[in-house]
């Protein structure tokens, strides 16, 4: 960018001749007027405040670009996540209809181990993205696992004992993909 003349007429320029300090008889100057060296130590205060204030707004730019970064970060692993879980979702009614599968009778040896082998198949899939079933008779009811569609009186279990389950339930590290569908013991 080239330099405006006007801009900077009012600055001396830096020359060897002007660094030289000459002594000028102390009846011209009076206290009102500033030595050309108190003018330098201001301007250079000055300079000196303007680069405090600069690296000040640089350390703050930085500060912001890495806040921004670690958000993106977190923003772009959450609809990873997100999207993960509503795929895995999606899979839970197969498994539901597999365990059903398996419950059924056959009389044909091969099908049931056909069946069974990718029963097994499937669950280790599962597993593999840490989705983990749950949901069993004898564990206690927590309402943030399972959802209680019926109360029993029941001479077997403690009042708050699982009893029977509908469905399993699936969750997957600390996310329920889907709540145990239980009956409880009053």
């Amino acid at each position: 960018m080239p330099h405006n003349k006007k801009e900077h007429e009012h600055e001396t320029p830096i020359t060897p001749e002007a660094t030289e300090v000459t002594e000028t008889p102390a009846a011209e100057t009076t206290p009102a007027e500033a030595s050309p060296a108190d003018k330098g130590d201001t301007r250079i205060a000055g300079l000196e405040a303007e680069l405090a204030e600069a690296n000040d707004r640089h350390l703050r730019l930085m500060a912001e670009y890495d806040n921004y970064r670690k958000r993106t970060i977190r923003e772009r692993d959450g609809l990873y996540k997100d999207a993960q879980t509503r795929t895995l979702e999606a899979f839970l009614t197969v498994a539901d209809n597999f365990d059903r599968a398996m419950l059924a009778a056959t009389t044909d040896p091969d099908f049931k181990r056909g069946m069974e082998l990718i029963h097994t198949g499937f669950t280790e899939t599962l597993g593999r993205f840490g989705v983990v079933k749950f949901g069993e008779p004898g564990e206690p009811f927590d309402p943030e696992l399972h959802a209680a569609v019926a109360h029993v009186e029941d001479g077997e279990h403690e009042a708050g004992i699982i009893t029977q389950v509908y469905s399993p339930g699936y969750r997957m590290e600390d996310k329920v993909l889907r709540p145990a569908t239980v009956v409880v013991a009053n």
